[in-house]
């Protein structure tokens, strides 16, 4: 008997020793599987960066809790815009993207922070910096990949391009420097006077800080008590000039003067998302407007155009990368505390690839709205009426 099962032991090991390398693959596999949610710590507390306050007496706490399922979420939200700014980046020098084209790899925490801090019923604005928010609104891959190249099924069917996306409580996407700030307090007056207890994030960027517009609209805010959120990005260059020779104050966050201010690291998700959450409690308790500044970095240059090394040393970007990280920091963080294993976060990176990559495709071989629509949606609920071309006898027809 106990030979007869030493020939089946040796039998089932040369089977093994044939088969190895899958396996092994298929062990690592069960074994990973076979780990369920009781092996993982369900929540953490950590310590999180104090922020500078202005006219406030207290701030956002100093410690976060998160949920593994939170930390997972934001995880996988802030590599799908990572892979998706690399993707267009990619097809950007191929040419099949063409314009303007504004990247936001590296401000990842900025946008998921922002909204884990507020509702997906409140509003929001930004800059021509807009593919990141475009997506924690509630754009899809595929929609915003498709608006990257001009197509049908893209998010603003394909006419909107980089610059110029929309959502459902999403305003854009602004092409001109500033100017959704304005429009921003425009939202949020309409909030107060709705009286729905919801409230806009105006989001600008250092460069955007010093228009007068946008202190104009300070004052109009402070005066009604608006619901609104005033975020500056502040990512350290204007184009290709640094904060320090754009500004002769770069306190940004004390640039509202009367209205209260916050500076936080905007390189930290946690971070971003008490100082919302704090942000929007501020506004909805009826106090009137605040202003947050986000210490943040990209890791692109301006837009496409800009190599962004010729104002800044590769050194200084590569530091940032190595020592800042948004996404690496939270990864750390999860690992660290037994929220995650790291096959379940290569898997989710496995995911999102397939994701871009299916988003790409989708960009290449959508087809191109025809001329008929290019006029359409010019108003809102109207009869359909004619439209004068680039000449008196071309004519086009607009239909809402």
């Amino acid at each position: 008997m106990r030979k007869m099962l030493t020939i089946i032991s040796n039998v089932l090991r040369g089977s093994a020793s044939r088969n190895g390398a899958e396996l092994v693959s298929e062990g690592a596999r069960v074994v990973v599987s076979a780990r369920t949610y009781a092996d993982f710590t369900p929540q953490a507390t950590f310590d999180i960066k104090k922020c500078d306050l202005h006219k406030l007496e207290e701030g956002p706490p100093l410690q976060s809790t998160l949920t593994r399922e939170e930390g997972l979420q934001y995880y996988r939200t802030m590599q799908t815009i990572r892979r998706m700014e690399l993707k267009a980046d990619q097809l950007y020098k191929q040419k099949i993207i063409r314009g303007f084209c504004h990247l936001y790899d590296g401000q990842e925490a900025c946008a998921v922070g922002i909204e884990g801090g507020i509702n997906l019923s409140d509003h929001l604005i930004t800059a021509y910096r807009a593919h990141g928010y475009t997506l924690t609104r509630g754009g899809t891959v595929r929609e915003i990949m498709a608006e990257l190249t001009g197509r049908r099924g893209g998010i603003a069917k394909g006419k909107g391009g980089s610059m110029h996306m929309y959502t459902k409580h999403f305003y854009g996407g602004n092409g001109i420097v500033g100017a959704q700030v304005p429009l921003g307090a425009g939202v949020a007056l309409a909030c107060k006077y709705q009286g729905n207890n919801e409230l806009c994030v105006c989001l600008y960027g250092d460069g955007a800080a010093n228009q007068g517009q946008i202190f104009e609209t300070y004052n109009m805010a402070s005066l009604w008590k608006l619901p609104c959120i005033f975020i500056c990005e502040n990512n350290k260059y204007g184009m290709g000039t640094s904060v320090e020779r754009a500004s002769a104050s770069t306190d940004y966050y004390k640039r509202g003067d009367f209205i209260p201010g916050l500076r936080v690291d905007g390189m930290d998700v946690l971070c971003v998302r008490e100082a919302t959450k704090f942000a929007a409690d501020h506004c909805r308790s009826g106090k009137g407007p605040i202003l947050m500044e986000l210490q943040t970095y990209r890791y692109h240059g301006h837009s496409m155009s800009d190599p962004g090394v010729s104002y800044r040393t590769r050194e200084e970007i590569q530091e940032v990368r190595s020592k800042s990280d948004p996404i690496s920091l939270l990864k750390d963080r999860m690992l660290s505390n037994n929220m995650a294993s790291v096959e379940e976060l290569k898997e989710i990176d496995v995911e999102v690839r397939k994701e871009i990559e299916d988003g790409a495709q989708f960009s290449t071989t959508d087809p191109e709205p025809p001329l008929d629509d290019l006029c359409n949606h010019i108003f809102y609920n109207n009869p359909p009426l004619e439209v004068r071309g680039t000449n008196p006898w071309t004519k086009l027809k607009s239909v809402s």
